[in-house]
């Protein structure tokens, strides 16, 4: 099988199988099934690593499609490809997919042919929107998340299920909406631009088109503010603890570990090379919202006694430092940013697995009705351990590369230069640890009291076969990062070339010397053969 059709079977095989899902014969045939594809699915997505070329990391690699996806007459098309941005997070997204179908294993009890199959539908979806090079495919993949998402948390939630998933739906709703006004308008102004008139949402069109400052203002707005809901940023932050607390487990790991990076990926890969002259003015607001973020989320962390809630929070605060990392501008930052949405997934997607499996054992995630469980259930409370400390940032594991880099770019930032700010998004290191060790004291250590602690099992084979892995990437990640770190440095280094290009062009500068050859590259006779391997685009 070539590598670009490899790229389609990954993203639409999950799809495929949502629908021979709603077939199968028993509720276990469901979960073996869905097991089989998801690990199939992630199986399959491997090579995307071991063939990655490294030296064309910027470059767009294993492109699949290019038919028409609406009528020829509008240039909007099927593309799909993957580069130093996207690949780590694909293969996050495959990963966590038989790992939440483990998970769901015995807390899915009803309906669990709709249960598996919205999952599946999900993993397509958040696959889709990493690889698509089409603005408007990138929505519908964007949108089709929201849908299997709001009957995830409104079905098998909890009490308060349908005020979490509607609250959810008109939160995203609001803001994708406004985001495909300002697709349409962007793809008619460049249509008429660079494309004799068609309407285009071609990415690397939309890339070369080079707009007015007062254009880029409001449609940087517009698009921005629907990724800032997604992520979310403060202060458009409150459907994320009420749909994380109401979700299954298998929804709150999929939503912490994939769904939440959906934002600020588009920030990344929309935002900052097509408006970076919006991008740089706003830079301040914005890292000033995430330093805000990261102290207010981190500070309500500390105050939860569910500790759903307080893990929930504690995505707010670490985000926050994703998005301080893409508005500082510098190489260390945006690398810094990107390893650590890898870096959230694993540890904040662990840390809900946990939650989830002590609630199958007590049914309550009030902290009170824990402690000194660590007699109990000695190897959870290893992988909680191990999981805290990653959060918390704590060198070797994975959480402080990511939260190291992002500081020392924002300190050493130009755009950003405000020292003070960094210094006080660096509260949210101390913060972070002082939250969970709290949770860690309260709820595993301590004197034994209840009978019903004592009588807790520890962790079975299923639940083992969920936890290693994660735990494996932490010590990996934090241990040997510059292998991950590879993928993203040229994808980094040509958007910031990008930006620079743009910015000086906008504001009708001269180019430096130095960008010559990449403004060359970039135009219409050399962009396809520089975003393909080898082969321009159709």
């Amino acid at each position: 099988m070539q590598m670009a059709n490899l790229l389609s079977v990954v993203i639409l095989l999950p799809l495929v199988g949502a629908g021979l899902a709603l077939m199968a014969p028993s509720d276990r045939a469901v979960r073996w099934f869905a097991l089989l594809v998801t690990t199939l699915t992630f199986v399959l997505s491997v090579p995307l690593w071991t063939e990655f070329d490294l030296s064309r990391a910027a470059d767009l690699q294993f492109v699949s499609g290019g038919f028409a996806l609406i009528a020829d007459s509008l240039d909007v098309r099927y593309l799909v490809g993957i580069d130093g941005f996207s690949l780590l997070l694909v293969l996050l997204t495959t990963l966590l997919g038989p790992i939440v179908v483990l998970s769901s294993w015995r807390y899915i009890t009803r309906r669990t042919k709709g249960y598996y199959a919205l999952l599946l539908v999900l993993q397509t979806g958040m696959t889709g929107v990493f690889c698509a090079f089409d603005v408007l495919l990138f929505y519908v993949f964007f949108e089709l998340t929201l849908i299997p998402m709001y009957f995830l948390i409104g079905i098998w939630g909890g009490e308060q299920r349908i005020y979490a998933a509607v609250k959810f739906v008109i939160y995203t709703m609001v803001g994708s909406l406004l985001m495909l006004v300002a697709i349409i308008y962007l793809g008619i102004e460049a249509g008429a631009a660079l494309n004799n008139g068609v309407f285009t949402t071609d990415y690397f069109k939309l890339l070369e088109f080079d707009m007015a400052v007062s254009m880029q203002t409001w449609l940087f707005v517009l698009f921005a503010f629907a990724f800032a809901i997604k992520v979310p940023i403060f202060p458009f932050h409150t459907w994320l603890p009420d749909a994380h607390v109401q979700a299954p487990t298998g929804g709150s790991v999929i939503l912490a570990g994939v769904l939440l990076k959906m934002g600020t990926y588009g920030l990344v890969r929309f935002c900052l090379p097509f408006f970076p002259n919006a991008s740089i003015a706003h830079a301040e607001l914005f890292a000033i919202l995430a330093v805000i973020g990261i102290i207010y989320g981190a500070l309500v962390s500390r105050a939860q006694p569910d500790a759903k809630k307080l893990v929930a929070y504690s995505s707010v605060s670490h985000l926050g430092f994703v998005v301080l990392g893409i508005f500082a501008f510098t190489l260390e930052s945006l690398q810094g940013a990107m390893i650590q949405m890898v870096n959230h997934g694993i540890s904040t997607g662990a840390l809900f697995l946990l939650v989830g499996m002590l609630y199958e054992r007590r049914h309550t995630r009030l902290m009170s009705d824990y402690g000194g469980i660590a007699r109990s259930v000695p190897l959870l409370t290893f992988f909680m351990v191990l999981t805290a400390l990653a959060s918390a940032g704590l060198p070797g594991l994975n959480g402080f590369v990511g939260e190291f880099m992002i500081l020392v770019g924002a300190f050493s930032s130009e755009v950003l230069d405000s020292p003070l700010l960094v210094a006080l998004a660096t509260t949210g290191v101390i913060l972070a640890a002082v939250y969970l060790l709290w949770m860690l004291s309260r709820m595993f250590f301590g004197p034994l009291t209840e009978q019903a602690n004592v009588k807790m099992k520890d962790l079975s084979v299923r639940e083992l076969l969920v936890l290693i892995p994660m735990g494996l990437l932490m010590i990996i990640l934090g241990l040997m990062p510059q292998p991950f770190l590879k993928v993203s440095e040229p994808a980094a280094e040509r958007l910031l070339e990008t930006i620079e290009r743009k910015k000086a062009v906008a504001e009708g500068q001269s180019l430096p010397e130095h960008l010559l050859d990449e403004f060359r590259r970039d135009s219409p006779s050399g962009a396809g053969e520089r975003s393909v391997e080898g082969a321009e685009i159709p």
